[in-house]
């Protein structure tokens, strides 16, 4: 399928066809190096969300950790 960009006012658009189902209102928008333009869509970055960063702000509680080693092929040479 293609799609033509086309001026409006003085943006430049690309209209989202049919046959492509609008799952989100809103979208990130950025162009690769090969010069494809890629939509995304707009998610909210939980570690900058005050809530979740409260939520799962670890409290020193070691419950349920285990107590394990770290054995000499797991370290780093």
């Amino acid at each position: 399928m293609t799609v033509k960009i086309r001026r409006v006012g003085t943006s430049d658009v690309l209209t989202v066809p049919k046959s492509i189902k609008k799952r989100y209102k809103e979208y990130e928008v950025y162009q690769d190096r090969s010069g494809a333009i890629v939509y995304m869509p707009k998610r909210s970055n939980p570690f900058k969300n005050s809530e979740f960063i409260a939520k799962h702000l670890y409290d020193g509680d070691d419950t349920g950790f285990i107590d394990g080693g770290v054995r000499d092929d797991e370290l780093l040479h």
